[in-house]
């Protein structure tokens, strides 16, 4: 496996490319948007994540890893294409289906196939290993097909790429060991062999997971504001028990995992999943929650301005999918809210982004919805002067609340 073409440029296939090109192999990178090759041959890569640009760079000037529009003849193939939701809830797995369909012209015994992308249980067996067979190969005998999904945290893609665990699920045994050759060069946490479904639904199952947990605390950020106490005391203190240990809440899930892969489970089992779907429509409902506090805070102001700051789904990163801050966004503008909307990290947003200081300026609540290392610095006394009326949300908990009262400011957490 000395040549292996990496379908998908974006957030885990560059990385997985660049590693593998860094690693010895001869890569080819494939990507049908144009701006993404374009990017990355002038050293710039489309997307932030911290060591990618060094690495991808290191990549390109190597000759090891070379970028196309279309698949090429290779030992392995990778699929690592988006599978998002359709309007309806539903996974659209026409990316998937298109790049297995791009790699059929170029197979060859011995080949192996792998299927990265998140995927509902049984795609691999279902979709992708049909294709091979239609294109005269016999799956798991002439060519190898195996599901290996990524585990990963934007912000920590390269490191846990190469230090994290990882499940493959072949079609076969055969497959799942033949996957095992190619990870193994360059994978130092523990490789697990299983089949291809099982590997599929682990994946699926890890995300829920958190997603489960975060809308128990979303929740309970209801009840305890209900309640007149602190959700933030409340979850620190019950995280004392030693069998417990709840995450935050905040204004609402995004990103392009917790949001979407539940539903994978519930398109698949739509009888027995009820807290899965419940579990998502709590998530859905905090933009609402959050747009309810601002709407206290805001009430007896003449035509308020609110500032919004962070569109981003999670801190330090780029990026914007599935960020509660858009659904936001559509609330207060139903509203008749004036907006503005800060992010020091957001390439491209649904609207128009601004400076801290244009977003703020004239301000009647400031509202802090991601976490960035930037707003956790920000100094009140250089905020007060920007703003009309000196009010702030924190959805996070992320600066000290108490120095910004202090500075004058009426401060509210969310679920506090």
């Amino acid at each position: 496996m000395k040549t292996v073409c990496v379908l998908g440029l974006g957030y885990i296939g560059l990385p997985t490319a660049s590693i593998l090109a860094t690693s010895g192999h001869r890569v080819i990178g494939v990507d049908v948007n144009a701006r993404v090759i374009d990017a990355l041959r002038t050293g710039e890569p489309h997307i932030e994540e911290p060591g990618l640009r060094a690495i991808a760079q290191s990549a390109l000037s190597s000759g090891n890893l070379e970028l196309r529009r279309t698949p090429e003849p290779a030992d392995a193939f990778i699929i690592a294409v988006p599978t998002p939701l359709t309007s309806d809830k539903k996974p659209d797995m026409s990316y998937v289906e298109r790049a297995a369909e791009s790699i059929a012209l170029h197979l060859r015994p011995g080949n192996l196939v792998i299927l990265e992308s998140t995927s509902p249980p049984g795609t691999t067996c279902d979709l992708v290993a049909p294709i091979v067979r239609r294109a005269g190969f016999e799956p798991g005998a002439q060519v190898f097909v195996a599901y290996c999904p990524e585990r990963v945290l934007p912000g920590r893609i390269l490191k846990e790429i190469i230090e994290n665990d990882r499940v493959i699920g072949g079609l076969d045994r055969a497959s799942a060991e033949k996957a095992l050759e190619l990870y193994g060069s360059f994978v130092e946490g523990e490789i697990f062999l299983t089949d291809a479904t099982t590997a599929e639904t682990v994946k699926i199952v890890e995300n829920t997971y958190r997603d489960v947990n975060i809308a128990l605390v979303n929740e309970l950020s209801r009840v305890c504001s209900e309640l007149g106490i602190s959700v933030w005391d409340v979850i620190e203190l019950s995280n004392r028990h030693p069998r417990v240990r709840l995450h935050a809440p905040g204004p609402g899930v995004g990103g392009h995992c917790l949001p979407v892969d539940p539903w994978f489970l519930v398109d698949r089992c739509p009888d027995c999943t009820r807290l899965i779907r419940a579990s998502r429509a709590v998530n859905d409902e905090q933009p609402a929650f959050t747009a309810s506090l601002i709407e206290t805070l805001v009430e007896d102001v003449d035509r308020p301005k609110v500032a919004l700051l962070g569109i981003t789904y999670k801190a330090d990163v780029d990026d914007v999918r599935e960020s509660p801050t858009s659904a936001l966004i559509g609330l207060l503008k139903r509203k008749g809210y004036e907006l503005s909307v800060h992010d020091p990290h957001a390439r491209t947003a649904s609207i128009e982004l601004q400076g801290l200081e244009e977003a703020l300026d004239g301000a009647d609540c400031a509202v802090i919805l991601v976490d960035h290392s930037q707003f956790r610095e920000l100094d009140p006394a250089r905020v007060a002067p920007l703003m009309r009326t000196l009010q702030l949300l924190d959805t996070k908990r992320t600066v000290a609340a108490e120095a910004w009262r202090e500075a004058g400011f009426t401060v509210r957490l969310l679920g506090a």
